[in-house]
């Protein structure tokens, strides 16, 4: 149950409203105990022909006690008022202990709403915090369907399986405890025998939960893949339709969806079968109890009044539903744990890239960008070998080379998205580990081959990440970038929104989006990662025309397939399997024989 404990500490900041609830639902139990411990002198009322004066007991929170003192009073009025009033008192009694019990149920029940959207909030939030920060890399290595489900389904599984349960593993163990130190009262033999039966139901209960929870984590993890599938599906419809792969794509949902279907009618089988098994054994406890109390009774051997051992049996049937709720709350749970400890994996998933204790913070660039003997390896393939470069401010560094070479891995550890094996990233001479992540980032603008929009509207993608920048600011961006002619044509103009990645924009469209996004933020280091590879000639030309006017005064780190577009830069360096083969300017380059002439002469680039 240490994860379910886990899942209890996100109450910690609410510690004022828990407590509420718990005195609230321990009055609501104690006007329910009430409200059933007034049945035994009922019973004594009208059974009883003859009343004698009895003894006043001193009252205290003793169950047993409690009932011989509502007993007392119950007989004195019978005394000196008749059978009927005293019938009248318990009925009143009776009925103001349970309107006193339901309402502070209803408040607790109030209170405890709140507690539940609180604890889903937080945990929400926190997955999705710590997903913002995560490495690059774990996303490489798992579904995006899973990660989804993780913050949706399994959260929402949570949520009715663990949170929605919250009242009943407080509440029915404590009525039951209550109700179990009446039955002592009343009778301590009778109730020794039905704890013998507990450890029984447990063990079994106990096995039913063990072999739910086991299952429960394969039924998350294969709705992971359902998503994914779908998410696939939805992405690469056209290719799926070009090459009549429906039936294909179709079988392997069928096939996942069968499997889940599979494990649901199991997990189901085995919840359910947790609450008609509670009610066997209470009923049978039921049946040892009357044969026993009445054994009793009939030898009149074991001190058991008829109107005690009825009101022990109407008192201990009204433990077999918070008994039954129990057992079902304990199956339920185990569903829910399992998706618990799948977001916890995720919450607990190191962050690999992360400050220094009193991090340098760098406001400014000045002097330039050093690569000093950087080696790097991902799952211990070696993609960059002993890259040494120096990029002084205002240059312009192409990278190209064959595609797998290193091209992007050694620019994004310029932002640090990865942290080299080996060797060091310097910018004006301070390592990058020792700067301040965030003011690193700042200095930096990325276009990437893939434009990344969000469904939102154009003018808060342009301005994603800077809330303060007014809109005159965003359409001067947009005119730089040759997006504001296509963009004013829109519906709503800057207030279209461009639906899910920017599906209702052209490739075009969408690199220029992105561009001005960068010229928005005006950073003095900007990466391009083959940003108009992807686009037709007429596009290329208006992005490429936007990008000239982005690079200027910027220190640039370019990545090209088209040779083209790099041929003025200040430095090329070719990359071939994680090596640097060639370095120099386009026309030096041209003279040998090598990777960056074999490339220029295949793309007819050459000069």
């Amino acid at each position: 149950m240490r994860t379910y404990f886990r899942i209890i500490r996100y109450l910690k900041p609410y510690r004022k409203e828990a407590i509420f609830y718990l005195i609230l639902i321990l009055l609501s139990i104690l006007f329910g105990l009430l409200s059933f411990i007034s049945i035994v002198p009922l019973l004594k009322v009208i059974f009883e022909k003859n009343t004698e004066q009895v003894t006043q007991p001193d009252f205290h929170l003793n169950p047993a006690v409690m009932i011989q003192w509502l007993k007392f009073y119950v007989n004195e009025i019978n005394r000196h008022f008749g059978k009927l009033n005293a019938l009248g008192f318990i009925c009143v009694f009776a009925i103001s202990a349970t309107f006193l019990k339901n309402i502070f149920l209803y408040f607790a029940q109030r209170n405890l709403a709140s507690l539940r959207a609180f604890i889903i909030r937080d945990l929400r939030m926190e997955m999705f915090d710590k997903l913002s920060r995560l490495h690059i890399s774990y996303f490489r290595k798992r579904k995006k369907g899973d990660i989804i489900s993780r913050l949706t389904s399994d959260v929402q599984e949570i949520e009715n399986s663990v949170v929605s349960t919250l009242n009943i593993i407080f509440r029915e163990p404590v009525t039951i405890i209550i109700f179990y130190a009446v039955l002592f009262g009343i009778s301590w033999k009778l109730t020794l025998i039905t704890l013998i039966l507990i450890p029984l139901s447990a063990l079994i209960i106990g096995r039913i939960a063990k072999r739910l929870k086991a299952q429960s984590s394969l039924h998350q993890e294969s709705l992971g893949k359902l998503l994914s599938l779908t998410d696939e599906t939805i992405m690469g419809t056209r290719i799926i339709k070009a090459f009549n792969a429906q039936s294909y794509v179709i079988e392997k949902f069928r096939n996942e969806n069968n499997f889940y279907t599979r494990l649901f009618k199991s997990i189901m089988f085995k919840k359910d079968l947790a609450s008609p098994f509670s009610e066997f054994m209470g009923v049978a406890v039921i049946c040892v109890i009357i044969w026993y109390g009445g054994r009793e009774i009939f030898n009149e051997t074991g001190g058991l009044a008829p109107e005690d051992f009825i009101g022990y049996i109407i008192i201990y049937t009204q433990i077999l539903t918070p008994a039954k709720a129990f057992t079902s709350a304990i199956s339920t749970i185990q569903k829910g744990i399992a998706s618990a400890e799948r977001i916890f994996n995720l919450t607990d998933a190191p962050v690999i890239i992360r400050n220094k204790p009193k991090p340098v913070t760098i406001n400014s660039f000045e002097r330039g960008i050093e690569f000093k003997n950087l080696t790097f390896a991902y799952e211990n393939i070696y993609t960059l070998r002993s890259i040494n470069l120096y990029i002084p401010k205002g240059r312009v560094l192409a990278l190209v080379g064959p595609s797998g070479g290193g091209k992007s891995t050694l620019a994004d550890m310029v932002p640090r998205f990865y942290d080299p094996l080996m060797g060091d990233i310097l910018i004006d001479d301070i390592s990058i580990r020792e700067l301040e992540l965030n003011s690193v980032r700042a200095l930096m603008g990325i276009v990437t081959q893939e434009p990344i929009l969000f469904n939102d509207t154009l003018l808060n993608n342009i301005s994603f990440g800077q809330p303060h920048i007014t809109e005159e600011q965003i359409i001067n961006a947009a005119k730089i970038a040759n997006a504001h002619d296509f963009i004013v044509k829109l519906p709503n103009g800057y207030h279209t929104n461009i639906g899910d990645r920017g599906q209702k924009l052209s490739g075009g469209e969408k690199q220029r989006v992105s561009i001005a996004r960068a010229i928005l933020k005006n950073p003095p280091i900007l990466i391009l990662d083959e940003a108009t590879s992807s686009l037709d000639s007429e596009s290329e030309k208006l992005v490429q025309d936007a990008i000239y006017k982005l690079m200027e005064n910027r220190t640039c780190i370019v990545i090209a397939h088209r040779l083209s577009t790099i041929q003025h830069a200040h430095e090329i360096v070719v990359i071939e399997k994680g090596e640097i083969v060639q370095r120099g300017v386009h026309d030096e380059l041209m003279q040998v024989e090598g990777v960056y002439r074999r490339l220029s002469r295949l793309q007819g680039a050459g000069g």
